[in-house]
This record gives structure tokens, C-alpha cells and sequence, in this order.
């Protein structure tokens, strides 16, 4: 049974429960745009065979997934392709050479109290819930974000789908079907199940 929240319907994580998703490991991962609008090009034929080609925007978020490494050294990429309405990519978690930072934020900036009794039991009670960093929820927050915000000076209207679907990639076989997957997604454009 769905959940309310701030008197709104809730539909369940889909994510794998007593997971961290800071862990070591590839995950699959697919963005899509709000109501699978085209923002990022179209499949042409070209050379024999489907390709995408990227318009600004699809521009932008191409140039951004390639940028994930930079702002969080511990992730490598996998294969990933930009689609008209979604993205496919691999991110592949490893901190076994990474020193995080275990310090704590301290204040929320959105919380607003005079008193500070308050403060510090908002702010537990965000960070409980909060996406944890150096997650992979803390990722594509941070990548929905720098996207949304280029693409709103090309087109106001540019939204994201506001969840996003992982698969945590347990072994090389599957890693290889995935990688492969990515790959011959434009080839296979008119069959995918986001095609519209």
C-alpha cells in the first residue's frame, strides 16, 4: 500500500533494501526526461545504420556524464549513450583509493528556526533521510542538477522524470550484456520501450 507524504501519494523505493549505494560496484543506470520528451535529438540514419544525434542539449548532458569522474574521483564510467528522452550509462563506484571525509554538515540551510534545539533536530532527521554522500543517489542529484540548470537558458520547459532506475551489476556477464546493451541502444531505437 502506497504512503503519504506531506499529504501526497508515495510510491516505494525501488531500491534494494539494506544496500548502501556508496558501496563498491557498477551500476546500471537510466534517467529519463519528464513525460519522455524528446530535449536531447533524434535517431538518424546515418552510415547504414541508426545514430544519435545530440542537439545543445543533448549536447550539454553528453558533456556532463563524461564530467561525473572530475567532481567525484572515485567513480569511473562505463558505456553510456544519450538518448532523445533518456540517458543509459555506467557508473562504476571505487573508493578503495579515496580518503572521504567522515565530517558531518552541521546546518541545513533550508531549515529556519530561532531555536537551535529545533535546528539540530531537523537537521538529524534530514540527514537520516537525505541521500548520503558519495552515493549513488547523491550522483545523480548532483548531474540532474548542473544539467537542469545549462538546459533551462537553451529551453524553460526541460524537466527530468523525478526518480531515476539503477541495477546493481552483480557480475561480468551481466556487465558485458549491459555495456552491449548501451551500445546498440540507437541501432535498436524503434524497439525500445521508451521510444514514443
Amino acid at each position: 500500500m502506497n504512503t503519504k507524504f506531506q499529504n501526497k501519494y508515495r510510491i516505494p523505493s525501488a531500491r534494494l533494501k539494506n544496500w548502501d549505494y556508496g558501496n563498491n560496484g557498477a551500476y546500471f543506470i537510466t534517467i529519463c526526461t519528464s513525460n519522455r520528451e524528446h530535449f536531447f535529438g533524434e535517431i538518424v540514419l546515418g552510415n547504414d545504420e541508426n545514430e544519435m544525434q545530440l542537439n545543445e542539449i543533448g549536447k550539454l548532458t553528453d558533456q556532463f556524464w563524461a564530467e561525473i569522474p572530475k567532481h567525484f574521483p572515485f567513480v569511473e564510467l562505463g558505456n553510456y549513450v544519450i538518448m532523445p528522452n533518456h540517458i543509459h550509462g555506467i557508473l562504476i563506484i571505487d573508493k578503495k583509493n579515496v580518503i572521504e571525509s567522515n565530517t558531518v554538515v552541521k546546518t541545513l540551510h533550508c531549515n529556519v528556526s530561532t531555536n537551535n534545539t529545533d535546528i539540530v533536530i531537523i537537521n538529524e532527521t534530514m540527514s537520516k533521510i537525505s541521500p548520503k554522500r558519495g552515493t549513488i543517489s547523491t550522483i545523480i542529484r548532483s548531474y540532474k542538477s548542473v544539467v537542469t540548470k545549462n538546459a533551462h537558458f537553451i529551453h524553460a520547459d526541460f524537466e527530468w522524470q523525478a526518480r531515476f532506475h539503477d541495477h546493481i551489476i552483480r557480475d561480468s556477464e551481466s556487465f558485458e550484456r549491459i555495456q552491449n546493451y548501451i551500445e546498440t541502444n540507437p541501432e535498436k531505437w524503434k524497439e525500445d520501450k521508451f521510444y514514443n
